[in-house]
């Protein structure tokens, strides 16, 4: 038994470690740091996947450990942070107790966490999504929710970000998000299997979008790359029904 076997589930581990931190972070109040976590956490999740193809050493105890470890990563601490971004959109006294409709509202932020854990369950046992996805994927949702966050941090346009930071706002995103997680609803991957215009063009043109999107806009870019991602798979899925 050789060392190597070990290394994709050691990263997979620091894809935990960093989502167990974005959590904390979350609820500390620091959610700038709470999304680096999280990307850090999407770092590991690519190159675990990376290194267990070029070793050649998956397994189910991989698999398994990498679907938990997205979860914390892409489903809870993506939760917790909605979770800080209602409480702060209240605009009440944090020294005093939530109402109880207060407290309400804010459980509504784990949806996050559970349709994510439902979309990671479905993905695991989907034969439908080896080359693409069926509904939103959960590093798409929490790297939108990130945006948020960043977007209440280091915002730009007054009127825009208290519009879309607003309390009704942000439950109609986690319920929206929540519903795309396990929708029935065809979504490209960014796998590119050749070098082909054809195969690719959907994939080249998202990647196009998302350059000229984060460079023009920085963070209010990343999270409409997400919008766009959506809107260019519903716009596929037109396509070949109509071709």
């Amino acid at each position: 038994m050789t060392l190597r076997k070990y290394i994709p589930n050691f990263i997979t581990c620091l894809n935990i470690v960093s989502g167990c931190l974005a959590v904390i972070f979350a609820l500390k109040g620091q959610l700038t740091v709470s999304v680096f976590m999280i990307l850090s956490g999407a770092f590991f999740d690519f190159f675990d996947g990376m290194a267990a193809r070029a070793l050649k050493t998956y397994s189910a105890i991989g698999k398994d450990l990498d679907s938990l470890a997205d979860e914390i990563t892409f489903g809870l601490a993506p939760g917790m942070i909605m979770l800080v971004l209602l409480q702060n959109s209240f605009k009440v006294d944090p020294s005093q107790d939530n109402s109880i409709f207060q407290n309400i509202l804010l459980s509504f932020s784990l949806l996050i966490p559970v349709f994510s854990a439902l979309r990671l369950a479905k993905f695991n046992n989907d034969t439908r999504q080896t080359s693409s996805f069926i509904g939103l994927p959960t590093p798409a949702n929490a790297i939108f929710i990130s945006s948020l966050a960043l977007i209440q941090n280091y915002g730009k346009y007054e009127t825009f970000d208290h519009f879309i930071l607003s309390t009704q706002i942000l439950l109609f995103l986690t319920v929206l998000l929540s519903y795309l997680l396990i929708s029935e609803i065809p979504m490209f991957s960014l796998k590119f299997k050749n070098l082909h215009w054809q195969d690719n063009k959907i994939r080249i043109i998202f990647l196009i979008i998302t350059f000229v999107l984060v460079i023009t806009f920085s963070f209010y870019g990343i999270a409409a790359t997400i919008i766009s991602f959506v809107l260019l798979s519903f716009l596929q899925n037109f396509h070949k029904k109509v071709a």
